[in-house]
Order: structure tokens, then sequence, then C-alpha cells
């Protein structure tokens, strides 16, 4: 069939007026995409997205593509092995300060630090660059490693804390994103492992290697090292980028593409004028007064959860009730900016309508605030609480990613025939509301006295839940992706990144007010209960430092029986929590769209994409059309039982 040119064009009719951020519009314009058989005319791109296009076809090459695949492979590496060591020496970091139960503190405020920097780097990104935002996420990542090695008190960790935060968040997301921009959408799933598929090697030698540190050496060096074996494990990875810039700049669309940048901005780099406008530009593009709001909010609200309880109840006190308040107070505030007042709000409104958009966001919030329940405590509770090994307690915290990671590019292979994802994160669901169910039997039924049998309950439940994530994590991500075109992938992947944080965020939230508020009061309880002496005393260096606790009072003994029993009454409530938060989270895939991922980078660029209707609003273009299978079963099933009935 012979298609006109005018038939394979998605037209988008946008002036000037129509949108509320000019110097958007003037940096857009309608592209031309090759699909192999004619030339289709796709939807309003800018410069930087028109630029990173030019970028990514120097490496037309498999060859150079699978290269480039293996340099984000080692790069992932590196940051991956040290995620795994720096969070279990972030435990024992905490408790050398006698400051245990604010490990959870100190990860709450690095998600909310990463919930507002994925859609910071996203923007930044898309206007300057993959390679230079990749360079000023490692900077962060750099200073703040340095930082938190050298901190003698538990203030200048939480502050290494946050810097290294923004550095390791600006790294990942930058990854993914270019991840996407390199795959076409039925690929998507198996190329998004790539990173990931690193914890296969990494959860079985990271348990060596926080063993050696600890006996040999400190958590300073342990954490301190990554400041210069990450960098050097992202050379390969930075030098590909280079020269894919180096060659895209001898191209003529580059040339082209500077050209029209340069009419946009009249003003030279020496002006002040030049740089008023681009800091009055950034500042509405990146929508920093949201992105305040945002840490404001979840900041304010989330922290105080964790800091109230402890040996004694601070629920009550004006330093705990304040921010509270400034967080409830800020949040309606936050909603008026995003809707009313940003020219570039944080979450386009028009994606976040659409069922597609809403339910993959709500999926990645539950996926992560359910996952926190039984393992925000796990490394505590594995070598306290059922006289696991160091080692021991190290692997079996990282199951659940290594089998996640094995399943979820087979699942991504399968995809690649299917081009559906709908039915496999509804599975992947469903298997964790089983998961849970085996972790609060073998969790909370801990007598003190035996605990292989709980070790192995805890390993299957958490091998479960990998499981189950393989099919649910990144094939939630490919069917956002499919709702929107590639103008708005960067930005729509940073807000389903930042919705992860939100849940990390929230899940650390309530299993640390759920721990700082119960344990110490159960413990002691407990304590006692079984005539121990001195129980005040012990309950709370239990409570405070419970690895050093565990030192002086060795398995079986009364002492340690009380607190194991301790563990277990308080991991019941944590996995309750969990289990009745898998609720909505089974409901939310059903509402997802099921879009058939085409072979190209997004389905704009699919001639099937055009005989479809689409909304259009301002520049973004939302998929709400779907083939839904699913969907349709379920209508015909309702359909059905209310005939009958």
């Amino acid at each position: 069939m012979v298609h006109s040119e005018e038939d394979n064009s998605i037209k988008l009719e946008l002036s000037l007026d129509d949108h509320p951020n000019s110097n958007i519009n003037k940096i857009q314009s309608p592209v031309i995409v090759t699909t192999g058989k004619s030339e289709l005319q796709t939807t309003t791109r800018s410069i930087g997205i028109r630029k990173i296009e030019v970028l990514n076809s120097q490496f037309d090459n498999r060859i150079l593509k699978v290269l480039f695949f293996f340099s984000v492979f080692i790069a992932s590496y590196a940051y991956g092995l040290d995620a795994i060591i720096r969070g279990n020496l972030q435990v024992y970091a905490t408790s050398s300060y006698n400051q245990h139960a604010l490990f959870s503190t100190v990860s709450v405020m690095q998600s909310v630090i990463s919930a507002a920097g994925q859609p910071f780097y996203a923007r930044l990104s898309d206007k300057f660059g993959r390679l230079e935002l990749y360079l000023t996420a490692m900077a962060f990542y750099i200073i703040g490693t340095i930082l938190q090695s050298q901190a003698y008190d538990i203030n200048i960790f939480a502050a290494g804390s946050v810097l290294y935060t923004l550095g390791i968040t600006g790294m990942v997301t930058i990854i993914l994103i270019m991840m996407g921009d390199f795959s076409n959408l039925n690929w998507r799933v198996c190329v998004n492992y790539i990173p990931g598929i690193t914890l296969v090697i990494n959860t079985w030698i990271s348990g060596d290697i926080v063993s050696a540190v600890i006996l040999t050496s400190s958590w300073n060096w342990g954490i301190g090292m990554w400041a210069f074996i990450s960098p050097l494990a992202s050379l390969p990875l930075i030098g590909f980028l280079v020269h894919m810039l180096l060659k895209a700049k001898r191209t003529e669309k580059w040339k082209s593409l500077m050209v029209e940048e340069k009419e946009l901005i009249p003003y030279s780099k020496k002006t002040l004028k030049y740089w008023r406008n681009l800091c009055i530009n950034l500042f509405w593009d990146l929508d920093v007064v949201g992105l305040l709001l945002l840490v404001i909010v979840l900041g304010f609200i989330l922290v105080p959860f964790t800091l109230a309880g402890g040996t004694s109840s601070k629920w009550a006190r004006a330093s705990t009730i304040a921010p509270l308040s400034i967080g409830v107070t800020f949040l309606p505030l936050f909603f008026f900016w995003e809707r009313k007042v940003a020219k570039s709000p944080i979450m386009p409104f028009a994606l976040m309508k659409d069922r597609g958009v809403y339910a993959a966001l709500l999926i990645a919030i539950f996926v992560n605030f359910i996952w926190y329940m039984p393992n925000d405590f796990m490394y505590t509770v594995l070598v306290v609480g059922m006289n696991a090994s160091v080692k021991a307690a190290t692997r079996i915290t990282k199951l659940y990613t290594f089998v996640g990671c094995i399943v979820g590019p087979l699942v991504g292979l399968v995809v690649v025939k299917v081009r559906r994802v709908k039915a496999f994160i509804i599975f992947g669901c469903s298997c964790w509301a089983v998961a849970l169910g085996i972790l609060f039997h073998f969790r909370g039924a801990n007598d003190g006295i035996e605990s292989e049998k709980y070790l192995n309950g805890v390993i299957g439940g958490l091998c479960l839940m990998g499981f189950g994530a393989g099919f649910l994590t990144y094939s939630t991500q490919v069917s956002l992706c499919s709702v929107t075109n590639h103008e708005y992938m960067g930005i729509i992947i940073s807000i389903h990144l930042s919705c992860y944080y939100i849940g990390s965020a929230l899940g650390n939230s309530v299993s640390g007010a759920i721990w700082t508020n119960k344990m110490h009061g159960v413990i002691l309880e407990n304590m006692e209960q079984m005539n121990i002496s001195n129980a005040t005393a012990l309950a709370s260096y239990a409570y405070g430092s419970p690895f050093e606790f565990i030192l002086d009072n060795t398995w079986g003994s009364p002492e340690r029986i009380a607190v194991v029993v301790s563990y277990a009454e308080v991991q019941k409530y944590l996995c309750i929590a969990g289990l009745v938060l898998c609720i909505p989270m089974i409901i939310f895939p059903f509402l997802l769209r099921d879009h058939k991922l085409e072979s190209v980078q997004s389905l704009e660029m699919s001639h099937d994409h055009e005989n479809q209707g689409i909304q259009r609003n301002g520049a973004i273009v939302v998929n709400n059309y779907d083939d839904d299978p699913i969907l349709k079963f379920i209508i015909k099933m309702f359909k059905f039982v209310f005939r009958r009935s």
C-alpha cells in the first residue's frame, strides 16, 4: 500500500501562544524519521532531543552498540556493588555513633533527595546532554563518598549521604534514559536489565567483601574506596559518549541544529543578558519551586515518623509536631503551584490523567512501599534475630535482586516475541502477596533457639518476591513509555523512578516508625518478663547498638532470646502492613494500557500508530488507544455475569 506524505504524518499544531513557556516552542519543530518503507513526519521535538537522536545515530553499527552496552554493564557493575556494600556498612556506621535506629532516617533522607533529583537530571540531560549530566552526577557521587567515609558523627554522615544520593541518582537516571534512547520498545525490558544484571555476580561476592572490610579494616574504608573505583569503571562509558559527541559534531545535522539554536539566543555567552535569560529559562524548565516544594512536603512529613519513637516517645514534642505541620501545609501549595503556576510542571498533567500513566506510577510507589515493610531492617534481623553470619546475611538480603535479575531478562526475551507486558505485570504483583504471606509466617514466629528453619523460610519468601519483581518492575516502565513519545520519554522515566523513591520514603518511614515506636518497649517488656537483671540498661543497649549487644550476649542466652522474640513480634506488624498494601497493588495492573510493542524507539515512529486515535495536549502526545485483550475479557465476563443475574 502506498502512503502519501500527508498520510504518513502525525501533525501537531501548536502556536506560541498555546504553550505557557514560549521558549520551549521556539526550539521545537517537526522531525522526519525514516521507518524503512517511507518517511514519517513525527511529533514536535525540542533541539535537545534532536541532538540526542543525532548522537545516537552515530552508533548505528551493531558491534558498536554491543560495546556501548558492555561499557554500561561495567559502570553499573561498580556502582551496583558499591550500593550493596554501602547499604550494609551504613548499618555499622549508624551503630558506631550509637544511633542504629537513625539508619531508617538516613534512608528516608536519601529517598526524598532521589525523588526530587530524578526529574532534575532528566530535564537537564534533555537540554545539555547525557554526557554532561553523567559527569556532574559523578562529581556529587565522589564528594559524598569522601564525606561519608570521613564522617565522625551522624550529622556529617547524613550530609555525605545527601551528596552521594544526588550523585548515584543522576548516574542511574542517565543510564536508564540512555537505554531508552538506544533500544526499540519490544527489546526495552531486556535492555533495561543490563545495569541490573550485575547483581547476579555482586550478590555473591558482596558478602565476602563486607566480611573482609569488617574483620580487617573499617566501614570507613569500605565506603571511601568507591570514590576512585566507580569513576575508573565509568571511563569506558565516558569514552564512548565522548567519541559519539565528536562524531556527531562533524555531521551536517548537528551543524544545522547549532545554527538553529544560536538564532534562538541572539546574545553572546560573554554578555550578562545571555546568562540572565539562561537562568530564567532553567528556573521554569526545571520547575525549581516545584522540586523544592516536593522536598519540603516529603521530608517534613516522612522524616519525623522515624524520629518520634525510640527509648522514649517524642510524638508530643514540638520538634516532631512542627515539621509534620509544615509538610501538611505545603502539600496543597505544591499541587496549586504544579497545576496553576508552573510553566513546565514536574508531572505533565496531560499524561498524568491517563490510566496507563497513573496506574504505572502507583505500582512503582507500592512496589517499594511494600518491599520496605519486611526488608528495611532485614540485615539486622538476620544477624541479631536469626543468628546469620555477616556473609550469609549480606547474601540473603540480596536474594530478591539476584532472582529478579535472572528472571527479568528471560521475561524480556519473551516480550521481544509476545510484544505485550500487561499479563506479566499482573502475575508479578500476585506473586508478591504470596511472598509476604511466607515472610509473615517465618519472620513472626522465631523462638530464639532454632534458627535454621526460619532462615530457610525467609530465603523462600525473598526468592518469590524477586521472581515476581522480574515480571513487573521494568515491564511496568516499558508499558509507561509506550503511552507517550520520545520528547517526554526522559521525563516520564524520571517520574517513574521518582515514584519508586517516594515508595521507598514511605516504606522507610512506616517501617522506621513501627520499629522505633515498638522495638525498645517490646524488648524491655520481654526482658522484664524473663526476670533479666538490669533490664532497662540492657534493653537500651540492645536497641541502640544491636551489633555490639550480640558480641556480649551469644545465641541461646536469656538476654539474646528476649531480643530475638521481640524482633519476631515487631516483624509481625511489618509483614501484616505489607500484606494489606498488596491488595491495591494487585488491582493497579488491570488499569494499565496494553499497547503492542513495535520494533521502534517510540510508537510515534510506527506507521500503524498513525491509524489510531491519539490525544494531543499542547506539545504532549498521549497514546490513549490500545487493543487490550485482558480488559476486553474482564468486561466480557462482567457482562456475562450481570446478564445471568
